[in-house]
C-alpha cells in the first residue's frame, strides 16, 4: 500500500524545518521505500507496517507541540508492487513522455 503523509505542527511558527528533520529521521530509518515531496512524504509498504510509522512520527510531532494535524492518504490495491515508482511511470506512458520531476534547485554562490 502507498500512503502520503503529511504532518504540521500548529502554533509553532512558519519555519519547522528542525521538527521536520527529527520526524523524517524516523522515516529515514524505519527500512521503508518513502519519497519526500515539497508537501508531504510518500510511503509505501504492509498495512501494520506503515501504520505503526505513522503514528511513530505523528507522535514525534506532539512531543514539539500540543498542537498536531496529521493528514493520510491511502492507496491500498490488491497485488500492487512499487507503487512509488508506477503510478509515475503509468502516468509517463498514458502522456508518452517523461514528465517534469521535482529537482534541486542550487543557491548561487557568493
Amino acid at each position: 500500500m502507498l500512503v502520503e503523509l503529511s504532518i504540521d505542527s500548529l502554533g509553532r511558527g512558519t519555519h519547522l524545518s528542525h521538527d521536520l528533520a527529527d520526524i523524517l529521521k524516523i522515516v529515514d530509518n524505519s527500512g521503508l521505500r518513502y519519497c519526500l515531496t515539497p508537501l508531504g512524504t510518500c510511503i509505501e509498504g504492509e498495512w501494520d507496517e506503515v501504520m505503526a510509522l505513522v503514528k511513530h512520527c505523528h507522535e514525534q510531532a506532539r512531543t514539539g507541540s500540543s498542537h498536531v494535524m496529521t493528514t493520510v492518504r491511502i492507496e491500498d490495491e490488491a497485488g500492487a508492487t512499487n507503487k512509488l515508482n508506477e503510478n509515475i511511470a503509468s502516468l509517463e506512458r498514458a502522456v508518452g513522455h517523461k514528465l517534469q520531476r521535482p529537482m534541486v534547485v542550487q543557491s548561487a554562490s557568493h
